[in-house]
């Protein structure tokens, strides 16, 4: 392996790795970058020469990578992120009119923390980008927004995280299921529910469930987005657990709302990149406290708003 930090790593031959890395597949990567094979082939071999070390390993049974190769996945998408990032700040900086970028998870009001800015910068260009759990903490490190108020838990790597507010978490039922009549229950009653989504996610659920203590539980197929889930859940094909500023952008009469006594709060915070400084950053950091929760009023047990993904 070459020592010492002078080798200069071509940014596309980054890229072209992480899509062989990703399929594990010389075909599929090629086609999904729409260059030929032969040419993916010696843009890995010439990528493993200027680092100095096998990225990946090729016999008859397909491709794997390397423990270099593995590290490399890993720190890649950081680097790639930072220079589409570096891109997007240098195009906005020849934009006459400054512009600002704050993302949002569904469920939270950004209004009155945008006015109290734009207020503080006449003029200034604000832009709103909504994000789910895929890409909420993406789209600081790629550059896509300023800010972004996100639901934890996230991978802080990177980034300055303030806290803003707590909310519970509230459980979703079909409208017609046994328990759906009370005004509230504890986790221990959902001990003999199909959980739509990852066991990790609602660790209180996890410590109770009779699926996972007898080995049972159904697989359960990808879900991109809180529609989605709540179809499942009032055909009756299990439950769901989501923050309640999401549940109040939603109104359906086949699903019922319900507290759960026993089950943690979820956390919202302002996250920004710690590479960045930025008067507008510091401003909206501190007036980042006018972001609160929605008033659900007493006794609702259906959501009344509609919405888009932000669960967890």
């Amino acid at each position: 392996m070459r020592e010492g930090t002078g080798v200069d790593v071509d940014l596309r031959k980054l890229r072209y790795f992480v899509a062989v890395a990703e399929e594990l597949h010389f075909g599929r990567a090629a086609e999904r970058l729409h260059i030929a094979q032969p040419a993916l082939s010696r843009q890995m071999r010439a990528l493993e020469d200027d680092l100095g070390v096998q990225l990946l390993r090729r016999d008859r049974r397909g491709t794997e990578l390397t423990a270099a190769g593995a590290r490399l996945l890993a720190e890649a998408p950081r680097l790639l992120a930072a220079s589409t990032a570096m891109v997007r700040a240098v195009t906005a900086a020849a934009v006459d009119t400054p512009r600002f970028t704050i993302g949002f998870m569904p469920g939270i009001t950004v209004t009155p923390a945008v006015r109290a800015l734009t207020s503080r910068h006449p003029g200034l260009d604000v832009r709103l980008l909504r994000t789910g759990w895929q890409d909420q903490v993406e789209v600081l490190h790629d550059g896509r927004a300023d800010v972004s108020i996100v639901r934890l838990p996230v991978d802080q790597h990177g980034l300055r995280v303030r806290p803003l507010f707590t909310e519970p978490r509230v459980v979703v039922l079909p409208a017609d299921h046994p328990l759906a009549t009370k005004s509230s229950l504890p986790v221990g009653d959902l001990a003999g529910e199909h959980l739509l989504q990852d066991p990790d996610a609602v660790p209180e659920w996890r410590d109770v469930a009779d699926e996972l203590r007898t080995g049972e539980r159904a697989e359960v197929p990808p879900i991109n987005s809180v529609e989605e889930k709540l179809e499942l859940v009032a055909a009756g094909a299990g439950i769901c657990v989501i923050p309640l500023s999401t549940a109040s952008f939603y109104t359906r009469h086949d699903v019922v709302i319900l507290p759960v006594e026993g089950i943690g709060a979820g956390h919202v915070c302002l996250a920004w990149s710690a590479a960045r400084s930025s008067p507008l950053i510091t401003d909206f950091a501190a007036l980042a406290d006018l972001l609160t929760p929605p008033r659900i009023p007493p006794g609702a047990s259906e959501s009344e708003n509609d919405g888009a993904d932000g669960d967890r």
